[in-house]
């Protein structure tokens, strides 16, 4: 679907992408954390409260989308987005609050020219789910590229600007493994990162075990659209 609206961004070659779904709580931190590092687009994924407003305050451009297409659709809008002159996109949770500036490690990463992907490893955090979506991704990345993932799922990724344009998106929640599987297999360096980078746990009520649902069902689908097409070269 095309945005709504889109606003110039500030000239850099590194900018910050955050992609954002009712986050009026959280957004205003995390965008003036992340303007530390470079220039900040906020995705508004149809969002039905303050959010694009606040990120707007807080000194992001903001990219808006009429209705919510999901995380993988947020970020393909954003690097539709990008400005010529950007080498590098950071992507960034829209949760990260004032921890979105330790992301700096992932970008130096990247800039040295030893990956075209940089991961966040975060630190361990209290509270979450049971790990079953941490361990198909996992599973399945090491299955299609050997690959040893330790945060398979982290939304906390720096890449070059061909990268970023050279991949498909997979859909919603199965966006980061589908990055990662289709990096390694066109020959891409990637590699992971410890950042102190905090974001909100999902929790255990019954609305964070349907979020996790959701999230299994988008990785299944993203790893096996993956392996299908693999197996047709």
């Amino acid at each position: 679907m095309e945005p709504e609206s889109v606003t110039e961004v500030t000239s850099s070659d590194v900018l910050v992408v955050i992609p954002a779904w009712n986050e009026e709580r959280r957004i205003g931190a995390t965008v003036r954390a992340a303007a530390l590092l470079a220039p900040v687009l906020v995705v508004d994924d149809g969002s039905r409260d303050a959010t694009a407003r606040l990120a707007r305050e807080a000194g992001a451009r903001v990219v808006r989308r009429r209705a919510r297409g999901g995380k993988g659709a947020a970020l393909a809008s954003g690097v539709a987005a990008l400005p010529p002159e950007t080498r590098f996109v950071l992507f960034l949770d829209a949760d990260l609050e004032d921890s979105a500036a330790a992301a700096a490690p992932l970008l130096e990463a990247v800039r040295s020219g030893s990956c075209a992907m940089a991961v966040a490893v975060p630190p361990p955090q209290p509270g979450g789910g049971h790990g079953f979506v941490v361990r198909l991704a996992r599973d399945g990345i090491r299955k299609q590229s050997g690959f040893e993932a330790a945060a398979p799922l982290s939304g906390q990724r720096c890449l070059t600007v061909e990268a970023a344009r050279a991949v498909r998106f997979a859909s919603r929640f199965g966006v980061e493994v589908g990055l990662t599987v289709d990096l390694l297999a066109a020959g891409h360096q990637v590699v992971e990162v410890p950042a102190d980078l905090r974001h909100r746990v999902t929790g255990t009520d019954w609305r964070a075990q349907l979020h996790r649902a959701r999230q299994y069902r988008d990785v299944w689908l993203a790893l096996r659209s993956r392996s299908r097409r693999r197996r047709r070269r």
